[in-house]
């Protein structure tokens, strides 16, 4: 087995470059073509399909075999405009919004155009409302405080912020000396950052590949159809995600968690079973479980009518859609098992 250690910091610096760059669901224009110059760096071939997914491309022999993982985040979008300025706002895909209280964010104009701001509960202040901690975090009960000198929805209109404007939210990423990784959207750019460095080690190592690799990143994984359409050359596809971790759950943020079942239903029984066996074998930190609220990429390609096997696995994330955290061991798994998947007869 190859080892990670060397290139850790080529997967820490490509997740913070995705980090960085915001791609709630739909709103791919700015993260796509990081993912295009990274995999391009490393001589491996980038399509980008109509619907804004991108699709990297490793030779290799016989046929192909996929991978896929999302880069489209939570987020959210303008809503109205009060009448004093304030800006509500819709949810895209399911962000915890009591963790969103007092976070920082930016609105984008549809010319291009970034504001700063911060979501807050309509009762922000313990000593001017009796409910600031009682009030309820929702998209009722919060809003969009911007930072820019607006007093109603004309001064708002002026800035060219209307409804439908992507509101960013700000990831707050960091990287500790005890190898964990804080930030928000850790599901799912960290399993991204783990393929482009899985495709990075292929070519670095010269590593014989018995299939042609595809690897699937989808923008719109977070509210529900990211994978529904995969490459029709591809015979089966593993997909990449974050492993959950709570109550009746085996894995942690260091382990790689295989996916036996979801709410979709089970993944492919022989895959699953692989994947299990190159975990043994490689003595990697594993576990297997079931998921009861979750659904992946590869849910939305069975959803979408795909006559392909596929199953799952992913590093384990703490407190997902809120501020998640996983550990470089996880990463490191789940990179490994990986490429152990890729480089099998």
């Amino acid at each position: 087995m190859i080892g990670f250690e060397k290139y850790e910091e080529f997967y820490k610096n490509t997740l913070f470059k995705l980090m960085n760059t915001p791609s709630p669901s739909g709103y791919y224009r700015e993260v796509m073509p990081v993912v295009k110059q990274i995999c391009e760096a490393d001589g491996c071939t980038f399509e980008m399909t109509r619907k804004g997914c991108g699709v990297i491309t490793i030779a290799g022999d016989g046929d192909t075999v996929g991978c896929c993982a999302h880069c489209d985040t939570l987020g959210a979008m303008v809503r109205h405009v009060a009448e004093n300025g304030d800006i509500t706002f819709t949810r895209v895909g399911g962000p915890t919004l009591c963790t969103l209280d007092g976070e920082y964010c930016a609105v984008l104009t549809r010319d291009g155009r970034r504001y700063t701001g911060t979501f807050l509960s309509r009762s922000p202040a313990s000593h001017v409302y009796d409910d600031a901690a009682s009030r309820a975090r929702d998209e009722e009960n919060m809003y969009v405080r911007l930072d820019e000198v607006v007093n109603s929805a004309e001064d708002i209109e002026k800035l060219g912020i209307e409804n439908g404007n992507y509101i960013f939210i700000d990831p707050k990423t960091e990287f500790t000396t005890s190898g964990f990784i804080k930030s928000r959207f850790i599901d799912d750019k960290a399993s991204v950052a783990c393929l482009l460095t899985a495709a990075h080690m292929i070519k670095k190592e010269k590593l014989t590949l018995p299939h042609t690799v595809k690897m699937l990143v989808t923008v719109y994984e977070e509210v529900g159809h990211g994978a529904s359409w995969v490459p029709t050359d591809i015979t089966e596809m593993l997909g990449v995600d974050m492993g959950c971790i709570g109550k009746d759950l085996s894995c942690d943020e260091y382990k790689v968690s295989i996916c036996a079942k979801d709410s979709t239903g089970p993944y492919d029984y022989e895959m699953t079973n692989k994947l299990v066996r190159l975990a043994k074998e490689n003595e990697l930190d594993y576990a297997v479980d079931i998921y009861p609220y979750y659904g992946s990429d590869v849910s939305a390609m069975y959803r979408g009518g795909n006559d392909i096997p596929g199953a799952l696995i992913g590093t384990g994330v703490h407190a997902s859609h809120g501020m998640e955290r996983t550990h470089m061991n996880g990463i490191k798994n789940t990179v490994l098992l990986i490429l152990s998947y890729l480089t099998s007869e």
